[in-house]
């Protein structure tokens, strides 16, 4: 598919499951492929991200067999038992991916050539091989941006890190980094980023103190192996707490088994600020991950000026959070969030080009969004909408249609696949009206 027509649709309704945490999916490849022994993985995201992240752990020298889309058993080379691909890995649209493979890759003993495709090769990967760099590894960039190439035979040494700012890529780039090094390393980030890696890495056996914002990595001699249920991932679940808010019906509409890491929660704080009714059900554990059912009921929706440290927290959930806030009573205010302008797209951009084709009176800020919301009724009108080839904005607007006016067609939406494989359908068994065709 091409593009999306989403129709006026009135409510949302019933139960449903999302797919696996792509974050924890991109991790669990790789560190079962580093570790000693048979890993199994369950709820594996099978996504064009996450199956890149499967491709080139293969390409290096771990066999992977997928008993199912969503099923993976990992035979663990060891930490020093990666080979040389002989070929450039491609990472597809994955920025998780080629961030991480930089540190996994930059104590190997072989070179690597990190690719994408033409959205991920204008991405930024300096952020990353700067620290690098100072553990004694040979990354180099083209301009600051992909192709990335890792020299092999390296030696590095642990290192004492001051992240300029907070990220979970950079974070768990070093880290990986840091389990071939000499000496322990330390890492310090300004703020909360997601801790994906530190939970997965103690549950390997590696010898982790965290200590407030600061991380502490003793090089380990081995990583175990591990089982793993992968829960649902949050980020895709945002868009159908969202539609919940917008115009669920009756009890509401019940998301299951979604991860509730809270580095990863931070849309529920902003919208229960905003008025949100969102129950959390059956609170409980997957390996180390917190998991939990999310109920969520129609809501009356007020503007707020979202708290700075809740920013991090909720990165990847603004295309959508934008659309709530478009449906609010009220000015919803949005700074600090310049981490937008390098994702799959500008997302300020972007989502400012579609609220405009849709009629939603905004003001575009360097690191956010002023928006005026509409309350309650119709927020959007109909209109065409370009997603910039970012799944994410692609199912932002989709969402859009419960409080739409007329059809909202969204173009170059193939890339919802790399992260949400079966969005549509499943929207559609909630009670979405989006019809799939291509473009003239």
């Amino acid at each position: 598919m091409s593009r999306l027509e989403a129709h006026p649709a009135t409510q949302v309704a019933g139960a449903l499951s999302v797919p696996g945490d792509k974050s924890i999916s991109h991790r669990a490849l790789m560190l079962a492929g580093i570790g000693e022994g048979l890993s199994e993985v369950t709820g594996f995201l099978a996504s064009e991200d996450c199956l890149a992240t499967l491709t080139a752990m293969r390409a290096l020298g771990v066999r992977i067999e997928q008993r199912s889309a969503t099923h993976v058993l990992i035979h663990g080379v060891g930490l020093h038992g990666l080979k040389g691909a002989g070929h450039d890995l491609d990472m597809g649209n994955a920025g998780t991916a080629m961030r991480l493979f930089t540190g996994l890759l930059a104590a190997q003993r072989f070179e690597s050539r990190l690719v994408g495709d033409a959205s991920l090769m204008k991405r930024p990967m300096e952020r990353v091989a700067k620290p690098l760099r100072e553990m004694g590894a040979d990354v180099r960039t083209r301009d600051g941006l992909p192709p990335v190439l890792i020299g092999g035979s390296t030696k590095l040494h642990g290192i004492d890190y001051r992240m300029p700012m907070a990220s979970a890529q950079v974070k768990s780039a070093v880290l990986l980094a840091a389990l071939y090094a000499h000496g322990p390393t330390s890492i310090v980030a300004p703020a909360i980023s997601r801790d994906h890696s530190e939970r997965m890495l103690a549950s390997c056996g590696v010898m982790l103190r965290v200590e407030g914002l600061r991380i502490v990595l003793q090089p380990p001699a081995r990583l175990t192996a591990f089982k793993l249920n992968v829960p649902g991932d949050f980020s895709s679940a945002a868009f159908f707490i969202v539609a919940g808010l917008l115009g669920a019906a009756g009890e509401g509409l019940v998301i299951q088994n979604v991860g509730m890491n809270p580095t990863r929660t931070g849309l529920l704080e902003i919208l229960r600020r905003m008025g949100a009714n969102i129950d959390v059900l059956n609170a409980r554990d997957s390996g180390k991950e917190p998991v939990a059912d999310l109920k969520v009921r129609t809501s009356q929706l007020r503007g707020i000026a979202v708290p700075a440290e809740l920013v991090p927290l909720a990165i990847d959930e603004f295309p959508v959070l934008f659309i709530a806030a478009a449906c609010a009573s009220g000015e919803t205010l949005v700074t600090g969030a310049e981490e937008l302008r390098v994702k799959e797209s500008d997302r300020i951009a972007a989502m400012s080009a579609g609220l405009t084709a849709l009629g939603v009176r905004h003001t575009v800020l360097p690191d956010g969004m002023r928006i005026h919301g509409r309350g309650e009724g119709m927020a959007f009108g109909g209109g065409e909408v370009d997603s910039c080839g970012d799944h994410r904005i692609a199912m932002a607007f989709s969402i859009a249609s419960l409080r739409g006016a007329a059809p909202i067609v969204i173009r170059d939406v193939a890339n919802v696949a790399t992260s949400f494989p079966g969005f549509v359908p499943l929207a559609r068994s909630a009670g979405l009206n989006l019809v799939e065709s291509e473009d003239p």
